[in-house]
């Protein structure tokens, strides 16, 4: 089976580890969201929430910022966890990849919803 192909919950492999790190990453910073994406060259990155005085970014605004500062050029797939289809983490993953795809799941981990070029596939 290729890491490509539907598992047994809708997501494919790979879809399925990025919410398995989204979910770490929420449970680790004890917050109420995290995040995962998955840059071209097929590495992730995985963030909870920033809330500083000094600095405040979304789960998925922190692991774009992991990714970007570790030389990721774009995007495939970003997963959120607890987040609104109005989190600020999305134009920038769009900045970069306006074709990979957004997963959107509750805290349980169940997805409600996928937006991007790839979402159908």
């Amino acid at each position: 089976m290729s890491d490509t192909a539907p598992q047994a919950g809708g997501l494919a492999a790979e879809d399925e580890k990025l919410l398995v790190l989204a979910r770490g990453a929420m449970g680790r910073t004890g917050g109420s969201s995290g995040a995962a994406v998955r840059d071209t060259d097929g590495r992730t990155y995985a963030a909870g929430a920033v809330e500083l005085r000094a600095l405040t970014l979304t789960a998925l605004q922190a692991a774009v910022a992991a990714a970007i500062s570790s030389g990721a050029e774009g995007f495939e797939a970003a997963v959120v966890i607890g987040a609104s289809f109005h989190d600020a983490g999305i134009a920038a993953v769009r900045e970069l990849s306006s074709s990979g795809k957004i997963i959107f799941a509750d805290r349980s981990g169940a997805v409600y919803d996928t937006v991007g070029a790839e979402a159908s596939q």
